[in-house]
């Protein structure tokens, strides 16, 4: 693996409820990663603007300077691109990150990505990771699940990929929103291999 895809981690944002696990987790990605690629659906700057009260330009530009000012994120760490950019590195093995998250994954980009339609950058950048066997993390947020959900799920889960449903625990006994949303992206970075001090595992009191 080149430096220049160890460097980088891919991350997509989608309209599924759940924007602040996605807010979260490009924080924490940003502190681990010299790079993090960035995608937002159409639906997922609905989301933001809704559960966050944060309105997302279409220009990915401007994305990165609104989310870097939102969010206090080093400036050169977000390279953010439009969704339909096949010329960005992430649309290609030779050059995309080994590791993508889906955060939150709506139940259509799943369906997308479980029959490899790749008719977007998102889809197409998951696409590139499962064929180039990297690790590919979905984290769903949507309840209940029918069986075409479920079914999707997997078919993914066989061939390789981490479907994380976004469930905070709550034996850490949070008081906030904010321990919850902790809770997800902690379990996020744990498959990733990265460490971090949100919260404490089970069975440590984390004194």
């Amino acid at each position: 693996m080149s430096n220049y895809q160890n460097q980088a981690i891919t991350l997509a944002i989608t309209g599924a409820s759940g924007a602040p696990y996605a807010l979260k987790l490009l924080q924490e990605l940003t502190k681990h990663y010299e790079k993090v690629y960035l995608m937002l659906s159409g639906a997922a700057r609905v989301v933001l603007a809704t559960e966050c009260e944060i309105k997302v330009n279409k220009s990915p530009s401007v994305i990165e300077q609104q989310l870097c000012e939102q969010l206090s994120i080093e400036a050169s760490k977000i390279v953010a691109f439009s969704n339909d950019n096949w010329m960005s590195p992430v649309a290609s093995g030779s050059s995309a990150p080994k590791q993508m998250i889906v955060c939150p994954c709506s139940t259509g980009t799943l369906s997308a990505i479980a029959n490899g339609a790749s008719d977007n950058l998102i889809e197409r950048a998951a696409d590139v990771v499962m064929k180039e066997r990297g690790q590919l993390i979905l984290v769903p947020r949507e309840t209940p699940f029918n069986t075409i959900h479920l079914e999707n799920m997997t078919r993914l889960s066989r061939m390789g990929v981490t479907i994380m449903s976004a469930s905070p625990g709550f034996y850490n006994a949070p008081k906030t929103i904010e321990d919850l949303v902790d809770f997800m992206v902690a379990r996020i970075l744990d498959h990733l291999n990265i460490e971090h001090n949100l919260g404490h595992r089970w069975g440590y009191s984390g004194n």
